[in-house]
């Protein structure tokens, strides 16, 4: 759509948000869509990034085997979940990339005072989302994950991993574009110009209108909430 409307030709590269960040800070990016609210808040304090708008956010979701040997199946505390998983020692499998889902995981760990990265019940992928859910679902392991990209795997029959636990209000997953800041890169061509017209793009009401619908022939749900104009903390907590 962007393209259509602009004639600006993208170049997409899907990495996780901490990569994405990372691109960014040596300005291989014009423009950047990522979901790790604390680290884009220190990128544009750094000045490296501009202007963050507030585009849409889905939810985080805990997803594991059919038989459920930690016990946590429609529970809503995510934190009280992975605590059970960890005194059960089952096993959880992490991207353990630096992504905004790996991120997630990072927080939860911490507010239960639980260092899991070297315990015997957690594995390292060090992979994207969806060859970690593949992973978790071979080893019947738990995992995080964003409810879109759990809903594509499962509906594609590609896992049989089971929704365990979910609180779209607490388990919130925000993404913002934040455009790379042209002035902390005099020797590099930063796309100032097309980094803001997407920017525009991504709260103009036509794209909020089609985040709003995308996935519900599919899904039977959207897979997104367009929240241009909002604010982040009017969306629920993490």
């Amino acid at each position: 759509m962007f393209q259509q409307q602009t004639g600006y030709e993208v170049k997409t590269i899907a990495v996780g948000s901490g990569a994405a960040i990372a691109m960014g800070q040596k300005g291989e990016a014009d423009v950047l869509l990522v979901h790790m609210p604390d680290d884009e808040l220190k990128f544009v304090q750094d000045g490296y990034g501009i202007n963050r708008r507030l585009i849409m956010h889905n939810d985080f979701v805990i997803v594991g085997p059919k038989a459920d040997l930690a016990g946590i199946k429609d529970m809503t505390d995510p934190g009280a979940a992975m605590k059970k998983i960890a005194d059960s020692q089952s096993l959880f499998v992490s991207r353990d990339d630096k992504s905004g889902t790996n991120g997630y995981e990072l927080t939860l760990w911490g507010q239960l005072g639980i260092t899991a990265k070297g315990q015997s019940w957690w594995l390292s992928t060090g992979q994207g989302m969806g060859a970690t859910l593949i992973i978790a679902n071979e080893k019947n392991g738990y995992t995080i994950s964003d409810r879109g990209t759990y809903l594509t795997f499962f509906n594609s029959k590609a896992i049989a991993s089971v929704l365990m636990v979910q609180n779209p209000t607490v388990m919130v997953n925000p993404y913002h574009v934040i455009q790379v800041n042209p002035d902390k890169f005099p020797d590099i061509k930063i796309n100032a110009a097309g980094a803001q017209a997407f920017s525009d793009f991504m709260v103009a009401p036509a794209t909020q209108a089609t985040i709003s619908n995308f996935g519900k022939i599919t899904y039977g749900q959207a897979l997104f909430t367009p929240d241009a104009g909002k604010t982040e903390a009017s969306l629920g907590s993490k």
